[in-house]
């Protein structure tokens, strides 16, 4: 046995290594927590099986599961990428444990860079479910793959973004309100359940540049009519993503 087998040898793990045991930990505290397990799953889920099923709304020609689904999809990635992370980093924040994670070997970025892949973990997870749930309904998906993948990734930027300048500058108990208020505004007023053309002209001109409105359109043109690339969605989320992100990068408070 050479010496100095069992030397310590202390310091940081590799960043790769730390973002992954961060990114793990996040994704277990997001599927764990009982209010964001309500947001992310049980709601757009029942959402989609009771206005698929029962003539509530009237979505137009064809079948309702058809038009639904992609707003159903765009409020999955709302409820998880803003209102969840939100209200979770939020808390976060005032018990300090931003504060104690941001004196560890893990910088800030990776942090963020780790809350980012749980996010999108949990997406992954809820898509999978409801496209499962909304084929079962007799959903019949069309277009191009790639412009979805893309409004999903600049919606969950945006939203990401969104999330994380609230959690960043308002207390955790006005996160909490807020995030739940706007989910609740935009589940409405978004057109992820009621068509936009149901509003009036000024209204719905203000409505469509909001990111849930542009996600559900972008996702609905594709995939519902086939659209190639509905580049005037796109450039409304990116507008926002950008916005969002550069927003939180520069008021997000630690403590």
């Amino acid at each position: 046995m050479s010496a100095g087998t069992y030397t310590p040898q202390p310091g940081a793990a590799p960043l790769s290594r730390m973002i992954a045991a961060q990114t793990a930990f996040e994704t277990k505290m997001l599927l764990r927590n009982g209010e964001q397990l309500l947001l992310t799953v049980i709601i757009p889920s029942l959402l989609l099986v009771l206005f698929s099923a029962v003539d509530i709304v009237d979505t137009g020609a064809g079948k309702s599961v058809d038009f639904l689904a992609p707003g159903i999809l765009a409020l999955a990635v709302m409820s998880t990428a803003f209102t969840g992370q939100a209200i979770a980093t939020g808390f976060e924040r005032r018990y300090g444990v931003l504060k104690r994670l941001g004196a560890s070997p893990l910088p800030r970025w990776a942090l963020m860079t780790a809350k980012t892949l749980a996010v999108i973990v949990t997406e992954v997870l809820q898509i999978v479910l409801l496209t499962v749930i909304a084929l079962l309904l007799g959903w019949s998906p069309q277009g191009n793959p790639f412009a979805v993948l893309l409004l999903l990734v600049l919606g969950t930027a945006a939203f990401s973004g969104l999330g994380l300048l609230m959690a960043g500058t308002l207390k955790a108990e006005a996160t909490l309100a807020a995030a739940n208020l706007v989910f609740l505004l935009l589940l409405v007023g978004g057109g992820v359940i009621v068509p936009l053309d149901k509003f009036p002209g000024g209204v719905r001109s203000v409505l469509e540049l909001l990111p849930v409105s542009a996600l559900s359109d972008g996702l609905r043109d594709v995939l519902q009519h086939g659209a190639s690339m509905p580049w005037g969605d796109l450039g409304i989320v990116a507008v926002w993503a950008v916005l969002g992100l550069g927003a939180a990068a520069r008021y997000f408070r630690w403590e």
